[in-house]
Parts: C-alpha cells; structure tokens; sequence
C-alpha cells in the first residue's frame, strides 16, 4: 500500500496540483493586498473616507457599550457585529481572482487552438519507398 501511495504521489499530475496550490495561494495573498491596500483605500476616500474593513452592525452590545470605533474595538469589548465590509473586501478579491483565472484558461484554449489548427508536417518519405518507387518507374519505361 505505501508502493501505491509513492507512486500516486510522484506521478506528474499530483506533483503539478501541488505547484499550482502553493503558487494560487500566494497569489491570493497578493490580490488580499492589492483589494485591502490598494484598491479599497481610494474607493473609501471617494465614498467619504470610509474605512471598508470596519463598517459593521452592532448586532448586540459587549460588555463595554458602544459606540465602537472599528471592529477589533468592538470585538474586544465582547460584541456581537455583522463584518460587512470585510464580506466586501473578500468579494472584490474574489473577482479579482475569478478574472486572473479566467484570463489564464482563455490563453491556454487559445494555445491549444492554434496547436490544433497548425497541421503537422508530414513525416519524410522512408528511402526504401523512394528507391521502390525508383524500381517501379524504370519497369515502366
């Protein structure tokens, strides 16, 4: 049984599964910033400096009232709060993602389109049929 737990493991596809997990999680982490640092921050500024990873609803009170000025303050006092914004960083990173990969999938189809439209060259004509061919047109003459 450890024979056939090796070889699945080292066989091509596994070890490429694996490649592509670590590379589309620190991939994820880097959208998580762009979204988080990059892009939400300008969009907040426009929106009337709103800060999108702390707009939440106080569903109920902590043991320390409200009002809370972020989330981490209003977690630590024991609330109960509905994270929305954070929902909306998650989500904008998600598309972000959804697209990179989408764009990824329409070039490797377009590659193997055109691998499929390209026609192989045909393979060289063996001598042995060349000197037949050579035999047969001397007997007709």
């Amino acid at each position: 049984m450890l024979k056939e737990f090796k070889a699945f493991a080292m066989r091509g596809n596994v070890v490429d599964m694996a490649v592509g997990i670590i590379i589309g999680a620190a991939f994820g982490k880097i959208v998580e910033s762009l979204v988080k640092d990059l892009i939400m921050p300008p969009i907040g500024l426009l929106l009337g400096k709103v800060d999108f990873a702390n707009l939440f609803v106080v569903l109920r009170e902590g043991a320390t009232a409200g009002p809370y000025v972020s989330v981490d303050a209003a977690q630590k006092a024991g609330a109960v709060t509905f994270n929305y914004g954070v929902f909306l960083n998650t989500c904008i990173s998600f598309i972000i993602v959804a697209f990179a990969v989408f764009l990824l999938i329409r070039a490797v189809n377009r590659l193997k389109a055109q691998e499929a439209a390209a026609p192989a060259a045909p393979p060289p004509t063996p001598e042995d049929v060349l000197l037949l061919r050579e035999i047969r047109d001397s007997l007709k003459k």
